[in-house]
């Protein structure tokens, strides 16, 4: 498929399966795959017509869904090994998506050789299609994106235990969007300078990941060191430019947050 096949895909499953449900979700149609974390309807029929999608086009490929990871986790060491795979989160931002916010998004990244080569973010209620390929820069709706100066600098997190939480030299941290789709975007719109987050789920960040670094900015490890796609141990940095990842850095190993 090529990168505009997959997109449509996107846009075709969520108009189908996902806006439906915006806003009319039924309470038997939610339910939790761990305490406070959600799952619906639509994040399962989604992933299974990504799912399926992608298999017809590459059937040697392995294809790491958020939700089939859940029901077997083995598929993440199979995906840390495989030569080429692609990753989809179905509803990012789910908890938003239930609670009727527009911050959702649906997202999908392929990986070939250990490198991220193709990333799509499609946010439905925004109309905002986000794309992807390494070394030929990243999309908004097929305009070409870049970095914007952020202006007063502000950090954001994901992760309520660390709200309010002082970065040595640099302030304290913000709630972020809730959503990678939806905050990786808004650091390339200069509304955060950059994200840090303690977990580094690959259906969570590998669409958004590339999408950043081809518009310029810098993604790493919360102690300087390189970020492998196909892992997922360690907090990631999601900065602006290289200069406001160093930073931060900087800043953790003065002050490391818990």
């Amino acid at each position: 498929m090529d990168t505009d096949a997959v997109l449509e895909l996107l846009q075709d499953v969520a108009a189908e399966v996902i806006n439906p449900r915006f806003r009319t979700l039924a309470d038997h149609q939610v339910s939790e795959k761990n305490p406070g974390d959600l799952v619906t309807v639509a994040d399962h029929e989604s992933e299974v017509r990504i799912t399926d999608a992608l298999r017809a086009a590459y059937p040697d490929a392995l294809v790491l869904g958020e939700e089939a990871m859940a029901a077997d986790p083995g598929l993440l060491t199979a995906f840390a090994a495989a030569e080429h795979a692609f990753t989809v989160d179905p509803v990012d931002g789910t908890k938003n998506f239930v609670h009727g916010s527009p911050d959702h998004a649906v997202m999908v990244a392929e990986v070939r050789g250990g490198e991220v080569v193709r990333g799509w973010i499609w946010q439905p209620q925004h109309e905002a299609a986000y794309v992807a390929e390494r070394g030929a820069g990243a999309t908004l709706n097929g305009e070409r994106l870049v970095v914007a100066d952020p202006g007063d600098a502000s950090y954001r997190t994901a992760r309520w235990a660390w709200r309010g939480r002082e970065l040595a030299g640099l302030g304290e941290l913000e709630i972020s969007w809730a959503c990678c789709g939806v905050d990786y975007p808004h650091v390339i719109a200069g509304d955060a300078s950059a994200l840090l987050y303690n977990r580094s789920m690959p259906w969570d960040h590998l669409p958004g990941g590339l999408i950043l670094t081809e518009a310029g900015g810098h993604v790493g490890l919360h102690d300087g060191g390189a970020w492998h796609p196909q892992t997922h141990l360690g907090g990631l940095v999601a900065a602006g430019s290289r200069e406001v990842y160093d930073g931060v850095v900087a800043s953790l190993a003065a002050s490391p947050l818990p």
